[in-house]
């Protein structure tokens, strides 16, 4: 699909709160293991993350997909270019957090980069994606975000789209709801992702 809503996550929720006004929404985050097991014990409906949730007895759809950016200082030497490839990170610190997908961005990182010595230095942060991005406003480093990060304004930050030979890289997010769950606003909720993000024809 092309460029995506600044947020579609947000976005959908909106559209479900004025269609369903007197359902009541409470959304959470947290790890993907807290998440996972809240979804497991009945204390989420659903549960809306990029790669694979598994868990036993649960049913799935595919949503939208996010392009991977690097967030920069604005003074940064890369700030000017319009593109960024992975191999252009060498030499930089790149700043993570625990909180997910820390640990997918660096797995692609890593897989985009497979020679150590072609590596940027890695460090990671125990702070949310917000600190992450005041860390990097102070010229401590640069940052992996997706792309309805760029919504999230924080002075003196840019936002460059990461490239290799193929193109951009893309993360796939997915809806996870238990199969054995009733619950009638789930139902409707399903519906507005099916209608909003439909599945491609086969063959494509």
């Amino acid at each position: 699909m092309g460029d995506i809503d600044r947020n579609p996550q947000q976005r959908s929720l909106l559209e479900f709160k004025r269609a369903v006004p007197q359902i009541e929404l409470v959304t959470v985050e947290r790890s993907r293991t807290r998440l996972a097991a809240a979804l497991r014990n009945g204390g989420l409906d659903v549960v809306i993350v990029t790669g694979k949730l598994p868990l036993l007895d649960n049913k799935s759809i595919s949503l939208w997909s996010e392009r991977v950016l690097v967030a920069l200082p604005h003074d940064h030497p890369l700030a000017p270019h319009d593109t960024i490839y992975w191999t252009d990170l060498r030499g930089e610190t790149v700043l993570l957090s625990h909180d997910d997908p820390g640990s997918e961005l660096e797995n692609l990182l890593i897989s985009k980069l497979v020679s150590p010595e072609d590596r940027p230095k890695i460090e990671r942060h125990d702070v949310s994606r917000g600190m992450i991005k005041g860390l990097i406003s102070t010229n401590t480093g640069v940052s992996l975000v997706l792309e309805s990060e760029m919504g999230i304004n924080y002075a003196g930050l840019i936002y460059r789209e990461l490239r290799d030979g193929a193109g951009p890289s893309r993360f796939e997010f997915s809806a996870y709801w238990r199969a054995d769950n009733e619950n009638p606003a789930l139902a409707a909720f399903l519906k507005l992702l099916s209608e909003r993000y439909p599945s491609p024809p086969l063959g494509r």
